[in-house]
């Protein structure tokens, strides 16, 4: 016999909290010789190549001026480790103060655009805008990955994923079936 699993209603703004399970970023920006750093969730691979990323940045925030108008941008992958410096900046305007400085970060020259690097970060992706059609009704941008480096280990990280209300969770046990796919949806 079949066991009942009782469901009850989800206020829709809590969805978030089982629908994220990429890590939480830093996304670095740079124009007219200021840097800034933002915390993001909302984002999604697009495309595998070229390698596309969506992501939304409320028009409130200081960083979506910022990347608007220089048209490039820098994602970077911090570690568990980095919790706290991950909800300071996070917490914080750059419209005052250089995050960077603030937070005792380290901006690396990037290869491919002017928006700096975090060195402390497990990876960097530097990325520019290459769609800007879904900004004015949902501040969504669309941007190429030029660049990508990750640190050669671990293999897995322990990042961050953020499940709303102050609530993480640390990337894990990690399992492997790759003998399950196709070879083409690897």
């Amino acid at each position: 016999m079949k066991k009942t699993v009782r469901k009850v209603n989800l206020p829709l703004d809590k969805i978030r909290k089982y629908l994220e399970p990429g890590p939480i970023v830093l996304v670095s920006s740079r124009w007219k010789d200021r840097n800034n750093i933002m915390t993001m969730g909302w984002y999604t691979v697009m495309e595998f190549s070229p390698a596309l990323i969506g992501c939304f940045i409320t028009g409130e925030n200081h960083s979506f001026e910022m990347i608007k108008k220089s048209g490039e941008c820098v994602i970077n992958i911090p570690t568990v480790d980095m919790i706290d410096k991950v909800i300071k900046i996070g917490n914080s305007t750059g419209t005052d103060f250089d995050k960077f400085e603030k937070f005792g970060l380290t901006a690396q020259k990037s290869q491919k655009v002017d928006a700096p690097q975090i060195r402390e970060c497990y990876g960097n992706f530097e990325c520019k805008v290459v769609d800007k059609h879904l900004l004015p009704k949902y501040s969504f941008f669309i941007l190429e990955v030029l660049k990508a480096r990750v640190k050669a280990s671990p293999k897995y990280p322990r990042t961050v994923h953020y499940r709303g209300e102050g609530i993480f969770m640390v990337s894990g046990k990690h399992m492997a079936f790759p003998e399950k796919f196709k070879p083409q949806n690897l």
